[in-house]
């Protein structure tokens, strides 16, 4: 354990801001209660950010960025995980204020962890990643708002990203018609293969949104992109229909008025999944490995790096060109 590792990491000093795979000690990560032996990460929207200087993301540095990762555990101060152990974790400070999963070795806090379920490989936990996470607690939030099959389409906004893609896989498995939306017209078959129904552009999307309501199309819709699509989109939603949101790619405003909630009872769903409460957060990585699993996008959406290739990873999702999950294999 004494044994020096790859990390990828990020420096801001007098010298500017640089980045690389670099040899570290043991030593050099934050005292926690479990060592992990890193066997893969994935890469998110909030790594690309965490790899620019202008991304706002990293206080401290140098840092190690990377919000998700899998392993087996080397060493424990948890009685709960013992050597051995596969593990995942994803939210809290991980890659944000704690060093991060792009590294061959992780310390983290026990209450962090998660056991890997036993219908996931350690590939196939961060496949999903948190974007597939933040996808499964979008989809329960519009369950446990009286969301079901047969109530109409169910709008899919940013649908080759992570939680996009996420979302279409597992809508589909349970049922669901699933519109999904995207500015890349390209990528439509693979969308289908994912488990859309329909494919639309943008503009086809947001068409008729005009006044403060419009016709009702959605039963609900997922939304990992924020903006001024939003607000459009909300105009159109079915009567009693929600809208989960969780990212703001699109832009951290929205520009509405009170009608759609005030004239059609819809819920506008704010899905936060980095400290997502233990007992659901257990909960959906069991659904996840099992009923829930998006198996059309762990089938044909993914794309492997090497440590060494993440930059080029890193630059896609920050392009907006990254289709399905990008997942950095440190083994």
């Amino acid at each position: 354990m004494d044994q020096p590792f790859r990390a990828y990491r990020v420096h801001q000093d007098e010298s500017g801001f640089r980045s690389g795979v670099e040899r570290l000690d043991v030593s050099a990560l934050p005292d926690a209660d479990v060592t992990i032996k890193v066997h893969y990460s994935s890469v998110n929207y909030k790594d690309g950010l965490a790899s620019i200087p202008e991304g706002k993301i990293v206080k401290t540095y140098p840092f190690i960025p990377g919000i998700d990762l899998a392993g087996e555990v080397m060493a424990s101060r948890d009685a709960r995980f013992q050597p051995g152990d596969r593990v995942l974790c994803t939210g809290y400070g991980l890659g944000v204020t704690h060093e991060g999963g792009f590294a061959e070795v992780a310390r983290v806090p026990g209450d962090w962890l998660v056991a890997l379920p036993d219908g996931l490989s350690p590939r196939e936990a961060m496949a999903i990643g948190t974007a597939g996470f933040t996808a499964a607690l979008s989809v329960r939030r519009l369950l446990d708002n009286g969301l079901a099959p047969g109530q109409g389409p169910v709008l899919v906004l940013g649908a080759t990203g992570g939680v996009g893609s996420m979302a279409v896989a597992i809508l589909s498995r349970l049922g669901f018609a699933v519109t999904a939306v995207t500015g890349k017209p390209e990528s439509r078959e693979k969308l289908v293969a994912f488990g859309a129904a329909e494919v639309l552009s943008r503009e086809e999307a947001a068409s008729g949104a005009k006044g403060v309501l419009s016709k009702e199309r959605w039963a609900a819709i997922v939304d990992p992109v924020g903006g001024a699509m939003t607000a459009d989109l909300l105009k159109s939603v079915r009567y009693g229909g929600s809208v989960a949101l969780s990212g703001l790619t699109g832009g951290g405003g929205i520009e509405t008025s009170v009608y759609p909630f005030i004239l059609r009872g819809i819920n506008l769903l704010g899905i936060d999944s980095v400290f997502c409460p233990e007992p659901l957060r257990h909960r959906l990585w069991q659904l996840l490995s099992g009923e829930w699993k998006p198996e059309q996008v762990l089938t044909g959406g993914i794309t492997e790096y090497s440590l060494e290739q993440l930059p080029e990873a890193l630059n896609t999702v920050l392009a907006g060109k990254a289709i399905g999950r990008q997942v950095i294999s440190l083994n």
